[in-house]
This record gives C-alpha cells, structure tokens and sequence, in this order.
C-alpha cells in the first residue's frame, strides 16, 4: 500500500499516486483518475480503467492504482491561477523542442515518472491553441505506448483526424473539468493524427504509460 505526493502540481494543485489501497477518504472536490483494469467502487457505481471523475466528500475502496488531483477548484480567480501558471511553468517548446510547439502558448511542469507512469501537467494559454496534430511518440520506441489526458482546468476538445490536416477531422471528443477522453490508441500502440485544441485557456494532465521493456526517458 503506497500513497505518494507528486510535486508537479506544487503550488497549484495537490497530486496524489495510490496504489494497492484498501480505502480512502475524498475530501473537497477530487479527480480521480483509475489507472488499474480492475474497477473502482464508488457507492452504487464504479469508475472503470483509465475513467475519470469528480468525486467530493466521499470515501472509495479497493484501489489498485489511481491518480488523484485535489484544490484543482479551489481558485476564485481562475484568470489569476492561470497568469501564475506561466510565470512558474516554461514552455512546452522550450523544453521538448518539437517545431510543431514553436511560438504556441503551451506551457508544461516538471514530468514525474512513478514506474512505467509517467505524469505531466499543461496549460493552454490561447483560443485557439494550434498545438499541431501528431501521432507519433518517438521516445518509447517499444510497441504498446499508452496515453491519455484528463481536464483540470478550462475546457477544451480532444481531435482525431485521418491525415494531418484538422480538415479530416473525424472524431471529437469535449472536455471539462474531471474528463479523460476515451482511449484512442490499437492494441499495438498505434495513434491516429491527434491534437488537443482549446476551448477557453485551461490545464490538463497528460498520464503515459509504457509497456514492459520500456525505460522512461532521460527528460
């Protein structure tokens, strides 16, 4: 049983790992976001692998692997957090270098790795984003690389298009505060050309998950 306190939020949001935990008490608007295949019971209901919701003042049980985000609502100023979030946090270009960030209002905090796990928050300055659509990630050249994205803060969309022009748009997902989108990868760990665009300047995190044989990368 293990609960482990990720900086990557700090001072904004407070993240949380479990894992293997028998119980554990929601206090105040929560996140939670299953990691595990197995189900995770809330109340009458469960939330279901890599399933997301807003829980408050509540208790789930049986948890075998979850990540949670807690005062993600406790700004009244959102415009505020948000200023404060560039001033901390650098760009996503600056960091990853990819050309497709260059210019772009896209900034990113630390990447924590816990296991094959890898966490990383983003936030989405402009309206629109132009984040550029991708498929590729070349930094886990194992088959079988995973990811998805939850909403913290903001709204905005998740696009899947044929090719890489948003114009073959074919799939669109919407995402609030709580909200991971669906899956979009093969069993191989293939992705379709995808791009997170925004709605209104937001925040969310972005969870990877490697396959066996996999090593997280030096970054």
């Amino acid at each position: 049983m293990s609960i482990e306190q990720l900086a990557i939020g700090d001072p904004f949001f407070d993240v949380k790992v479990l894992e293997d935990e028998t119980t554990f008490q929601i206090d105040g608007k929560t996140i939670v976001l299953n990691l595990a295949d197995d189900p995770i019971p809330v109340r009458e209901q469960s939330l279901g692998p890599l399933q997301s919701v807003i829980l408050k003042d509540t208790t789930i049980y049986n948890i075998r692997h979850a990540v949670i985000i807690e005062r993600f609502s406790n700004h009244d100023d959102e415009t505020a957090l948000l200023a404060a979030i560039r001033a901390t946090w650098p760009s996503a270009f600056e960091v990853r270098g990819e050309e497709r960030l260059r210019g772009v209002e896209h900034y990113m905090s630390p990447k924590v790795w816990v296991g094959q796990f890898g966490f990383t928050f983003y936030h989405s300055a402009s309206v629109p984003l132009n984040v550029g659509l991708h498929r590729d990630h070349a930094f886990c050249p194992v088959p079988g690389f995973r990811e998805v994205h939850t909403q913290i803060v903001g709204f905005g969309k998740m696009q899947q298009c044929r090719e890489r022009d948003v114009e073959t748009l074919y799939l669109e997902e919407p995402m609030a505060p709580g909200t991971t989108h669906r899956p979009m990868y093969d069993a191989e760990g293939n992705y379709p050309w995808h791009q997170f665009e925004t709605t209104t300047p937001s925040v969310f995190m972005a969870v990877e998950m490697l396959p066996d044989g996999a090593t997280p990368p030096e970054f």
